[in-house]
């Protein structure tokens, strides 16, 4: 009897909207709504954790969407793999099984070539260059043409800081850097960029990497210091590297086909909710990530950068790496993303 009550009362706090258990790391970000009413879904996939801004922004526009359509439409998003890895979710998004991704911009590139148009080295670099790129429309139309004609819309992104180094021993120079075993994405940007440089490296799955990293299989992380700080990484790599040569990205992806069904004006609010969130959390992503490295600072991590003679070194390096990537990316575009950048 008491074993039947027992389920009974669990049952009954799940079907309560916002009910969850207490060590559910989605508990704070349950719907203050009950969704089964809307009369549309819009799954939304995101591998990040939205202790980052730029993963955060889902519930937003989730609320927002809402709010604003009256409960006709629920964005239904789940982050931390919820749906599976990225190429996979990657794979359902193009079958319409979900219908969009927060897809990090080391995975977008399977979509469409042109979207590593952000992964390369030191074209944008700067917080500033990515604002720029994005607010210029025809550059960022351009960017998603080739994979709209794939059936996959580029709706908008979010940022979570520059690319640097964090890692065990310090590395004020690419000599030292030279002796550290890096884990860097899954994306071929990376591992020609890598390769480029003459450095060590691993390509492994993100999943893998905390006990890599405190067993010293690798002794240094490619990251951003936004999620090396909120991933807890700093308690095991005290010592960061900024160099900044890419701007960290969740791409926002949406299947066009289930888009087009979508009524025109939810299909235009979604869109247009898209964009004023991503814009604020874009803002939001700089601002973290300038206070992560300040927290960071106060518990001990100490940050460098390497010297100007070496930035250098490593510009000219990878000179063939953009070449190479030109042809894929369209080096028409790519040459007048150069030229508006001030690259």
């Amino acid at each position: 009897m008491r074993q039947k009550l027992m389920t009974i009362g669990l049952t009954a706090l799940l079907l309560i909207p916002g009910a969850v258990l207490a060590n559910d790391p989605l508990a704070e970000w349950q719907p203050r709504f009950d969704p089964r009413a809307a009369e549309h879904t819009y799954l939304l996939s995101c591998v990040g954790h939205p202790a980052i801004e730029g993963v955060r922004v889902g519930f937003r526009i989730r609320d927002r969407v809402w709010e604003e359509t009256n409960g006709r439409l629920f964005v239904d998003y789940r982050p931390m793999s919820q749906l599976g890895g990225e190429m996979d979710v990657i794979g359902k998004l193009r079958m319409g099984a979900v219908h969009g991704m927060m897809s990090s911009s080391v995975a977008a590139p399977n979509i469409s070539p042109r979207l590593g148009l952000v992964n390369l080295p030191f074209l944008v670099g700067s917080f500033d260059q990515l604002q720029q790129f994005r607010q210029d429309a025809e550059l960022f139309e351009e960017y998603g043409a080739e994979a709209l004609k794939s059936g996959i819309r580029v709706a908008d992104f979010t940022a979570y800081g520059g690319y640097g180094w964090a890692t065990r021993t310090p590395v004020t120079s690419l000599e030292e850097a030279k002796s550290v075993i890096f884990r860097i994405a899954q994306a071929p940007v990376n591992i020609d960029m890598y390769r480029a440089w003459g450095l060590q490296f691993t390509v492994m799955p993100w999943p893998d990497v905390p006990q890599a990293l405190q067993t010293g299989v690798i002794t240094g992380l490619d990251h951003t210091p936004t999620v090396v700080s909120t991933g807890n990484f700093f308690n095991t790599a005290k010592h960061y590297t900024q160099i900044d040569y890419a701007q960290g990205l969740y791409i926002h992806l949406i299947n066009e086909r289930w888009l087009q069904r979508l009524p025109a004006d939810l299909r235009d609010t979604l869109l247009r909710i898209i964009a004023e969130e991503s814009g604020k959390a874009r803002l939001a992503g700089q601002e973290q990530d300038q206070r992560e490295m300040a927290k960071a600072r106060a518990a001990g991590v100490s940050f460098s950068r390497l010297p100007e003679q070496d930035l250098a070194a490593m510009k000219q390096q990878v000179e063939p790496v953009i070449n190479q990537w030109q042809d894929r990316i369209g080096a028409d575009f790519l040459q007048r993303v150069q030229e508006r950048l001030n690259n």
